[in-house]
């Protein structure tokens, strides 16, 4: 490519996909709302609010692909998700339908079925059970690009991430991890691959612990690698299992259904 956005660029995945994805294109540009620093080589910083419409068609001109990270990461007030999750998202695929159709990564979340049980293993064709509003959020992002591609032809990937981190923090993540590398490796196979659609993918490693069926989306090519059980004796070393009925053991979005509906302060 010429030219990827990474949307989100300042957050702790926006960092570290920033310095793994230079060889994907001649250029990439970072968006933000908080300090991306000063571009390096072959970079370009272009701050923007995702609700801002007029901005977000400005930053998605010229681009070839879209690593769309951007947006709130957490359960918050309404107020913030509408702006950033709903009308941002929005906003982002009426620019890609304007400026020829680049290809998008979109992450989704795990939080869009958070409400199954841990010992129910999912395909992506099972309905969606949010666990919050921000699983919310992301059920529309998923729908909004379905919509796309069924109307426009908008090619998007729906990676539903588990959690993406250096290493899992908890023993829930021995299920739900995805290593920077195996992340990596998948943006570049939705970036390059022939024939790329619509798909909804689990983003999730190689783990022994497996909720998810990632078979409809074996056409990739996209083969994860790492494993979270080499991290077991460190997690147990670290903190105690969480009991059997704990929501972090009992359902595949962990406390999250427990998140209250937030109130501004």
């Amino acid at each position: 490519m010429k030219r990827l956005l990474i949307t989100g660029a300042a957050g702790g995945l926006g960092q570290a996909m920033r310095s793994r994805l230079g060889g994907l294109a001649e250029v990439l540009r970072l968006s933000d709302i908080a300090d991306l620093g000063a571009a390096q080589a072959n970079e370009e910083v272009m701050p923007c609010d995702l609700g801002d419409a007029a901005s977000v068609m400005r930053l998605v001109e010229g681009c070839d692909g879209i690593l769309h990270l951007g947006g709130v990461s957490v359960e918050d007030r309404f107020s913030k998700i509408l702006n950033a999750n709903i009308a941002g998202v929005y906003n982002l695929f009426e620019a890609a339908r304007a400026h020829g159709h680049p290809r998008i990564l979109f992450a989704s979340s795990n939080h869009t079925i958070g409400y199954y049980r841990q010992d129910q293993h999912l395909k992506t064709t099972d309905p969606m059970r949010p666990d919050s509003l921000y699983g919310v959020s992301k059920c529309f992002g998923e729908a909004l690009a379905t919509m796309y591609f069924e109307k426009f032809g908008q090619e998007t990937a729906l990676v539903r991430i588990g959690s993406c981190f250096e290493k899992p923090r908890n023993h829930r993540m021995l299920a739900t991890w995805m290593s920077y590398s195996d992340f990596q490796a998948l943006i570049e196979r939705v970036f390059t691959a022939p024939r790329l659609g619509c798909p909804i993918i689990w983003g999730v490693s190689d783990n022994d612990r497996n909720w998810w069926d990632n078979s409809a989306a074996a056409y990739l090519g996209w083969r994860p690698k790492d494993n979270a059980e080499v991290y077991r004796t460190e997690l147990d070393a670290a903190m105690p299992t969480p009991p059997t009925d704990d929501p972090a053991s009992v359902y595949q979005g962990g406390h999250f259904v427990q998140e209250p509906i937030h109130q501004k302060p």
